[in-house]
């Protein structure tokens, strides 16, 4: 069973797709949740969920206080659970585009995502999770063009993997800040320039 962890929400069931998808654990969303919103990266924040699945964390976001959340997932069986799932709910300003991930990154945002949810399927390429980060990051021809940032400058990228999956590659443009392990799951956080490389210490798997 997959319910929201806590919030306006809380508590709510949330039905998953039969196949295709792996929801974050309770455990895993409790204890990422509890590091966002240590971080103030929750409340108010416009947030994007990549590889939505049942979309329970970008719902988990939204019970906690975000401003918007927008759940992108290529599956329609699994976009409509989502759908129906946000629509349980009864939270506004929560919207399901069924889009591929690396199409929807490389268009560019109406205003910058403040957080971003990335949990995609375990045997997504590394290059093609590479390809989506870059596409968060933005393009210098986009910039040189005065595109509108995807993101905005405080904020934060989370990646969730399993523990044998490899560090992601992060674009120029981002670093990683933050790394969390939950027995088989690893989270890495990262941000636009955040000037932190990859040799920071492995922070314990609590918040």
């Amino acid at each position: 069973m997959t319910r929201i962890v806590s919030g306006a929400a809380g508590g709510r069931t949330l039905r998953v797709p039969g196949t295709g998808t792996r929801p974050t654990s309770e455990r895993v969303r409790e204890a990422l949740f509890s590091r966002l919103e240590h971080l103030g990266a929750v409340a108010g924040a416009r947030v994007l969920d990549l590889y939505a699945g049942s979309g329970a964390l970008g719902l988990e976001a939204a019970s906690r206080g975000a401003a918007t959340v927008t759940f992108v997932e290529s599956s329609r069986a699994a976009a409509d659970v989502c759908r129906a799932n946000a629509a349980a709910t009864r939270l506004s300003r929560l919207h399901v585009v069924v889009e591929r991930a690396e199409r929807f990154v490389d268009r560019p945002a109406a205003s910058p995502w403040d957080l971003v949810l990335i949990d995609p399927p375990y045997e997504l390429a590394e290059a093609d999770l590479a390809r989506v980060l870059r596409g968060l990051a933005g393009g210098g021809r986009e910039r040189d063009r005065g595109a509108e940032p995807r993101l905005a400058e405080d904020a934060i990228v989370v990646v969730e993997r399993s523990t044998r999956s490899p560090e992601p590659t992060w674009p120029a443009a981002m670093s990683r800040t933050e790394e969390r392990r939950y027995g088989e799951t690893v989270i890495w956080f990262a941000s636009p320039d955040a000037g932190v490389g990859p040799a920071d210490p492995v922070a314990p798997g609590i918040p």
